[in-house]
């Protein structure tokens, strides 16, 4: 659904995740999964405009549980380290 609340809030997702795509170009330099890591970030930004976009139940479902997917993924990126492991289980499990 389409409404003024709605484009603003495009806006606001849109231009947060241009800065966080932008920046994180030069921070992840070098990282083997930057692949990974720009991957996960579009989809967690597409993910937030359906739940944006939603104008019914069935799509605000899926654009939330695709943001709590896309949260577990980024927050478990460096997943050698047992703390963000338990960090990313922890949030998967509140976004429920």
């Amino acid at each position: 659904m389409l409404d003024r609340l709605s484009l603003v809030m495009i806006l606001v997702v849109t231009v947060v995740g241009l800065l966080i795509h932008v920046y994180a170009v030069r921070y992840m330099a070098g990282d083997p999964g930057l692949a990974r890591f720009f991957g996960c970030m579009t989809l967690f930004v597409a993910a937030m405009l359906v739940l944006v976009l939603a104008s019914d139940l069935l799509c605000l479902f899926i654009g939330w549980e695709g943001v709590g997917l896309c949260s577990y993924l980024l927050i478990g990126f460096w997943y050698d380290s047992p703390a963000n492991t338990a960090a990313a289980r922890k949030a998967f499990l509140m976004t429920r």
